[in-house]
């Protein structure tokens, strides 16, 4: 897992634009790394088990942020807030009272993805936040399998028992509905990726169509 993670993550830094500088000029030189973005795609897994005692870099916390905050957002809303947890005694609080206790507790990290309610639309269209969080969160797990960290997506909203519990240890705001809890940590286990494509779940122009 450590190697392949490595791998991957070498080969995005090598598919960046590659710039030369001569005396006179600047010549850039665009690399094609769609390879190295779908095979980070296709192998990322869940992973549930983690080096409890190995804590994640500063840089590497904000990276994934900063990943989550490049999602789309519907009319640019950007309807999200996202709670760290980097403190033992805070994530064995949330853990306590939630149904992921096991993995929460051996990790040295969670993000907790929220909607921000005074940045949602109006009316129907309030309930945008959960497809915008939702994209966010995977640009997490995506940014968290780059750089060889292992981490598992944990659902709270719509469970209000769980969305309840959570504001609660976290002091959030009425405002401030929490999606998920992404637990993150240096893995500990090494499952391999599962297939899930099935072409018999695809329709083409109408629904049952084949291509």
């Amino acid at each position: 897992m450590k190697t392949r993670n490595l791998l991957v993550c070498g080969m995005a830094i090598a598919a960046m634009t590659l710039v030369s500088c001569g005396n006179k000029a600047q010549e850039t030189v665009t690399v094609d790394n769609s390879e190295v973005i779908l095979e980070n795609i296709m192998t990322r897994t869940s992973i549930r088990a983690y080096e409890k005692d190995k804590p994640i870099e500063q840089e590497k916390v904000e990276k994934m942020l900063r990943a989550g905050m490049a999602a789309p957002t519907a009319v640019n809303k950007q309807p999200w807030h996202f709670v760290v947890l980097n403190n033992r005694s805070v994530i064995d609080s949330l853990a306590a009272v939630n149904p992921n206790k096991e993995k929460m507790e051996k990790s040295p990290l969670i993000i907790v993805v929220c909607g921000d309610m005074t940045k949602a639309m109006e009316g129907e269209a309030r309930q945008f936040w959960i497809q915008d969080t939702s994209a966010a969160t995977e640009n997490i797990l995506l940014a968290a399998h780059a750089m060889g960290l292992g981490a598992v997506w944990t659902a709270l909203y719509p469970n209000q028992e769980r969305v309840k519990e959570a504001a609660r240890v976290l002091d959030l705001p009425d405002q401030i509905i929490p999606l998920c809890a992404v637990v993150i940590g240096y893995p500990a286990e090494n499952p391999n990726p599962k297939d899930k494509w099935q072409e018999s779940n695809v329709s083409y122009n109408k629904f049952g169509q084949a291509k």
